[in-house]
């Protein structure tokens, strides 16, 4: 269950105590009392309901995405929050060695500020998504702010690499309704993912590893492909750190292949039409 999602029920489910204080204030029946914790519990689920739709990668409730395809073998290297200097091109050298190729999802604003390195990623193979322009939380914004978010930073990618941008991931996962209709309508595939490295928040890149490790075996009991989220850079400014992200990502390059792994890019799962 999606945490929030649980904090929303456990809040519910404890708002005996203050229910039972409305009641001694205002003085009202059992039955007022009953509609109010009624009325909190169906509010929390609500709440809960809508950020999980939103939210949760696995949800298809406000539509579908693609998230892997089902040879179990099959691993998609995806990153988000591109392109970061000097990161990204440490990633396209790793890469580079293994011969592999992956997913970049870049924001728009970096790449108006790094027009080579986007190029640079495009030319070395490598598929390049839309990331939004400024990554903001696309599920509480209206659809002029959703199309201008989606639909610049893809004319912006296009322009730059001189190809047709294909794929979208809308920042956190966000979406609503009107995110997944207004991506159909640019002719664009929305991507989540089913394994997090958590790279944001590992301490090392042996606890990237990890994570990258346990989902990618529990989507091959699952006998589903595995589309790892990573990160080469941050929504919060140019610069961010990801050594260890770079250095995860050798060492899996590594272990992976030996276990039979194939690594693929999401075209793969989603072939043009």
């Amino acid at each position: 269950m999606l945490p929030a999602f649980r904090s929303k029920v456990y809040a519910c489910t404890c708002s005996g105590a203050r229910i039972a204080t409305l009641h001694t204030m205002l003085g009202s029946s059992s039955v007022n009392a009953a509609w109010i914790a009624a009325s909190a519990c169906a509010a929390g689920l609500a709440v809960g309901g809508f950020h999980y739709a939103a939210l949760w990668p696995a949800s298809r409730i406000f539509g579908r995405s693609l998230i892997a395809g089902k040879d179990a073998a099959e691993v998609a290297l995806t990153y988000d929050d591109g392109p970061n200097d000097p990161y990204t091109g440490q990633l396209m050298e790793v890469l580079a060695r293994n011969q592999i190729r992956a997913t970049f999802f870049v924001i728009g604003r970096y790449v108006r500020q790094k027009p080579r390195l986007t190029r640079a990623l495009h030319e070395a193979g490598h598929l390049i998504g839309c990331h939004t322009m400024t990554h903001p939380r696309l599920m509480y914004m209206g659809a002029k702010r959703i199309r201008a978010e989606i639909g610049d930073a893809t004319a912006l990618i296009e322009d730059t690499i001189g190809s047709r941008v294909r794929f979208f991931r809308p920042p956190f996962g966000a979406r609503n309704p009107a995110v997944l209709r207004i991506a159909a309508e640019l002719s664009l595939t929305p991507v989540l993912w089913n394994v997090s490295s958590k790279d944001w928040k590992a301490g090392s890149p042996a606890e990237i590893e990890r994570y990258v490790e346990r989902g990618i075996a529990l989507n091959q009991r699952r006998h589903s492909g595995s589309n790892v989220l990573m990160h080469d850079g941050s929504h919060l400014e140019m610069g961010i750190d990801r050594r260890r992200t770079v250095t995860a990502t050798a060492n899996l390059l590594g272990t992976a292949t030996r276990d039979g792994s194939r690594f693929v890019t999401l075209d793969r799962w989603s072939p043009a039409s």
